[in-house]
């Protein structure tokens, strides 16, 4: 079967990461005091590691503080969509070499709002998944 005729397509890593590379809004999943908390990232993809500029505060501190995080991005047309979900650790960037390197991804807020700390996800798993939308199964022809 092709993608024109299955409605879901596990992706290889390579297509994972095109995909990510190819938009810039993800979500960043933590945990703080047993609460799930999502932020919204514009991010970009460097070294297949996901890179976000964050300010002081919430985000910044459950993702560096959980020993994991989930980062999820998507998109879709009016036929197809995607979905890649990256579960890893991320880590403050504090060197100068990590900085620098940082910076040349041309990362840069979105929002006019002092973003002075990046992010790295290094990915410990990545699953992606290409769905064709289409009509539901006719459900009629199950019961018998």
């Amino acid at each position: 079967m092709d993608a024109t005729t299955t409605p879901v397509t596990e992706l290889t890593d390579a297509q994972s990461w095109d995909l990510l590379s190819g938009v810039s809004l993800g979500r960043l999943v933590t945990t703080v005091g047993g609460w799930t908390e999502i932020f919204p990232v514009n991010y970009v993809v460097q070294h297949k590691t996901v890179l976000f500029r964050t300010a002081e505060g919430t985000k910044l501190l459950t993702s560096v503080l959980n020993e994991h995080v989930v980062f999820e991005a998507d998109d879709h047309t009016v036929s197809e969509g995607w979905s890649v979900v990256l579960r890893g650790t991320a880590k403050l960037l504090s060197t100068s070499e990590e900085i620098a390197e940082a910076e040349r991804a041309g990362l840069y807020p979105w929002v006019a709002t002092r973003k002075l700390r990046f992010v790295r996800i290094r990915p410990e798993t990545l699953t992606g998944r290409r769905f064709v939308f289409g009509p539901e199964p006719d459900h009629t022809a199950l019961v018998s």
